[in-house]
């Protein structure tokens, strides 16, 4: 099988940026979420880096309108299948194996796979992944070695993700292989911590126009 490409892209396309999550107290995850929805971001990254983070996806799922949840940081089958027990309607992972690309294969809900170099390009290109998330986007060279990727490796388009900012994503957006990008600042665990509900509103504001 190969990535349903049509199904992924409506996540990217969504809006500028997913917001990607870290949600230690799940009871503040609608909250949120409602929050990044009213803002203009439906798409939402909850990773799976705390004990609680498939309740946080399944109360987003269950209780926000608009809300289009994806568990981040899956790693292996396991956590892809519960992940989809959850309600996450897509899976990002940070890298891909061909383990985590087989259990993709057994799922419905679609998966966007890292990659950091043009040889993992070449892999998930051939395993049928055109839509991909280029990680971590600054440490690996940022977006001069991404738009030097969009001539020999025309077919993959990305969501770079990994120390993108409110100032650096104009960078890549106007990229023509991003359609994308996912960012932390939107939503940050301090704030998240604090219920500061108008602020990530008005950041999820801020982060739509930047790109018209």
């Amino acid at each position: 099988m190969s990535q349903d490409i049509a199904r992924i892209e409506k996540v990217m396309c969504a809006a500028p940026v997913i917001p990607v999550l870290v949600v230690d107290d799940p009871k503040k995850a609608v909250p949120m979420a409602e929050a990044l929805v009213r803002g203009g971001l439906p798409a939402i990254e909850i990773t799976l880096r705390t004990p609680h983070a498939l309740e946080a996806i399944n109360a987003v799922n269950e209780h926000v309108e608009g809300a289009i949840v994806g568990a981040g940081t899956v790693l292996d089958a396991r956590q892809y299948d519960a992940a989809v027990s959850a309600g996450a309607r897509f899976i990002v992972s940070p890298g891909a194996t061909e383990a985590l690309l087989d259990a993709a294969d057994q799922h419905s809900v679609p998966l966007l796979p890292g990659a950091a170099t043009a040889s993992e390009v070449m892999y998930l290109l051939e395993r049928g992944y055109e839509r991909l998330k280029f990680f971590p986007a600054e440490q690996a060279g940022g977006a001069a070695y991404l738009k030097s990727l969009s001539s020999p490796l025309a077919a993959a388009k990305f969501c770079p993700t990994g120390g993108v900012s409110l100032e650096k994503a104009p960078d890549y957006l106007k990229l023509p292989n991003v359609l994308c990008v996912g960012g932390s600042w939107i939503a940050d665990a301090k704030a998240i911590a604090a219920e500061d509900w108008t602020g990530i509103e008005e950041r999820a504001r801020a982060a739509v126009q930047l790109k018209g």
